[in-house]
């Protein structure tokens, strides 16, 4: 397993993840009804299915991405991390990771943080999950 974690991080599905950047390691973490909500969506996106789709599509956004620091209780996981996407441009965020009884995720909060230098690379990085979103969704509307 590679880390893309510091020292001070478990390892765990969700960060293993974002190394493996597939739809099926996100979806190994994720409860059948997961929603995920993130600064760059203008909408909520729904159901196992959809969510890995977005969340594979942001992982290859990133070229870099390490998770810094992580506070957890009982259902909920805090996780700060910093990324380069778009040729290098620093990204940071919070994402806030809430788990049902069986120890699924069942709510992803995501919140991206880019310096006003890289407001264009933040913009881009909404638009490629916007799109792949909306493809992902009209997709599974169409049965």
């Amino acid at each position: 397993m590679t880390s893309n974690t510091t020292t001070d991080i478990q390892m765990q599905k969700w960060t293993q993840a974002f190394t493996d950047k597939l739809e099926s390691s996100f979806a190994d973490a994720f409860a059948d009804n997961v929603t995920l909500e993130a600064s760059v969506l203008v909408h909520p996106i729904k159901g196992r299915d959809c969510v890995k789709s977005v969340m594979a599509t942001a992982s290859k956004v990133y070229e870099a991405l390490t998770f810094t620091r992580q506070v957890e209780s009982a259902q909920q996981t805090y996780l700060e991390w910093d990324a380069k996407a778009f040729g290098g441009k620093p990204l940071s965020g919070v994402t806030i990771l809430i788990k049902n009884s069986d120890g699924q995720l069942s709510i992803l909060l995501s919140i991206i943080v880019a310096s006003v230098q890289c407001s264009a690379s933040r913009l881009r990085c909404a638009n490629v999950l916007r799109a792949r979103s909306s493809r992902t969704i009209s997709t599974k509307d169409r049965g």
